[in-house]
């Protein structure tokens, strides 16, 4: 019994397990994806943009807000273009992942502040400073 009593102390002065983090809820996992996507479209632009099949893909700036992104991500991911080159098909399948996820689990779950279409053929700019010139 005494070979348990430091063992056990160790235990009780190592406080309670770290508590897991919460599961992805369905708006979290669709940011995500949302944001990785448009992270790899800019990646194969830079890289492969010389590709002429890199040029004729259809824009990809994506707004998970913005009803109009259904469309978006369904053109894109059935687009013919590039379907040889892998960067792109992986892309494309991920495109479609999250068209699927969208329209079928989370459906429920999002809600649309927008139906500008328009607005998701160019990127958004990127401010760094404070709006109104607060600071």
């Amino acid at each position: 019994m005494a070979s348990w009593t430091p063992c056990l102390l160790l235990l009780l002065l190592a406080g309670p397990p770290a508590a897991q983090a919460a599961p992805p809820t369905c708006y979290s996992r669709v940011l995500t994806l949302s944001r990785e996507i448009t992270r790899d479209f800019q990646s194969l632009q830079a890289a492969e943009g010389t590709e002429p099949c890199v040029r004729s893909l259809p824009g990809l700036y994506l707004d998970i807000h913005n009803h109009c992104v259904l469309a978006k991500l369904r053109d894109f991911a059935a687009s013919p273009q590039c379907w040889q080159m892998a960067p792109a098909a992986a892309l494309k399948d991920k495109a479609r992942k999250l068209y699927t996820i969208m329209n079928s689990f989370c459906r429920r779950d999002l809600v649309f502040l927008s139906d500008d279409c328009q607005a998701l053929e160019y990127p958004t700019p990127v401010t760094t400073a404070p709006p109104d010139g607060q600071s």
